[in-house]
């Protein structure tokens, strides 16, 4: 259980919530595992299956405190509703910022600002780990591409140009990708982004880490009340999930791209873990995918320090701080939409 800007997340499995006076009290077992004052909460958001007591709910309703359900890996499930509706007033101003260029390109360069930056400090962290083992003039050169784009990418008042620093910053991460590789280089090579479908071993996991990250983004933006497919940054097409595309953006290289690296450089996946069609399609066999969603699921639980909360928090809470940030900015409780800037 973890409680962060005014909102209750329950990570614990199993766990039942109930209501106790003006208090939610969260059960395992019947036993108490904490218990929390309601009006010091604006949110619930539960991953467990248990589920809550109608009396709570209730209560929910009657105080405007969101309570969303999640599965324990982060499907969104539910979230609880009454007569009135609250979250009616945020999707109307995300729709508004949708329709208004000059408001969500504030969003978006924001979020391209968090995908570039994250993306350096991935070259970063690969030049201060394993310096004896890569081409350092090239790292280097690909980091300072990136690092001149950043101030450019604040500045950028036209979407398009915006869509191209980021393509410029991608080009120059991707072009090194293959140096962050650092074993059995004849199973896990990277020569450039391929999908629909991927066509070796890497991108494979990329795009399976990618769907993942996916559908937690959207997940946690339905959590807090927002439209994951009315985005800011990729245009709305029917059936996409496009704001939950504009969070996924910023979070790529370091909770994907990093977790496809380090399973490779650990030696937690193998040439076995992959099959190739006669048409050229790799995909991962069922065995490597219940492999890839293991260590997923371990990875999620990790403590990081969330750089603008400044407190610990586990990787999987991530997205679900990030759209709780974006949710408050749309409602002008921030200035700005601060991105995940990876540290």
């Amino acid at each position: 259980m973890r409680h962060f800007l005014n909102t209750l997340f329950v990570t614990t499995e199993n766990a039942y919530l109930t209501l106790e006076g003006e208090n939610v009290v969260v059960n395992r077992d019947k036993e108490v595992m904490g218990r929390f004052p309601l009006h010091t909460l604006s949110a619930i958001l539960c991953f467990s299956y248990a589920g809550a007591s109608p009396a709570l709910m209730g209560a929910c309703v009657e105080r405007d405190i969101g309570l969303s359900f999640c599965t324990p890996r982060g499907k969104f499930l539910a979230r609880v509703g009454g007569v009135l509706q609250g979250n009616v007033l945020l999707r109307r101003t995300q729709y508004r910022v949708a329709d208004d260029l000059n408001a969500k390109i504030r969003i978006a360069r924001n979020m391209v600002f968090g995908k570039l930056y994250n993306a350096r400090w991935s070259l970063e962290r690969t030049r201060r780990d394993h310096k004896m083992r890569i081409d350092l003039a090239k790292f280097e050169a690909a980091s300072q591409t990136i690092q001149k784009l950043l101030p450019q990418v604040l500045k950028e008042t036209n979407m398009e140009t915006l869509r191209g620093w980021e393509g410029a910053g991608a080009t120059a991460y991707f072009g090194v990708f293959d140096d962050m590789i650092l074993r059995e280089k004849e199973t896990f090579f990277f020569h450039g982004r391929n999908r629909r479908p991927p066509l070796d071993n890497v991108n494979a996991m990329l795009s399976f880490a990618y769907s993942l990250l996916g559908n937690d983004c959207a997940s946690a933006l339905e959590s807090v009340g927002l439209d994951a497919y009315v985005g800011f940054m990729h245009t709305d097409r029917p059936g996409r999930e496009s704001l939950a595309l504009d969070l996924l953006e910023e979070l790529r290289p370091c909770l994907a791209d990093r977790f496809v690296l380090t399973l490779i450089n650990n030696q937690k996946v193998s040439a076995g873990d992959f099959v190739k069609s006669e048409s050229g399609a790799v995909r991962m066999t069922d065995q490597g995918r219940r492999n890839f969603l293991k260590n997923w699921q371990e990875r999620k639980q990790v403590l990081i320090t969330h750089p603008y909360l400044e407190e610990k928090i586990p990787w999987g809470l991530v997205p679900y701080i990030q759209a709780l940030l974006l949710a408050r900015y749309l409602r002008d409780d921030l200035d700005a939409y601060p991105p995940f800037l990876w540290k």
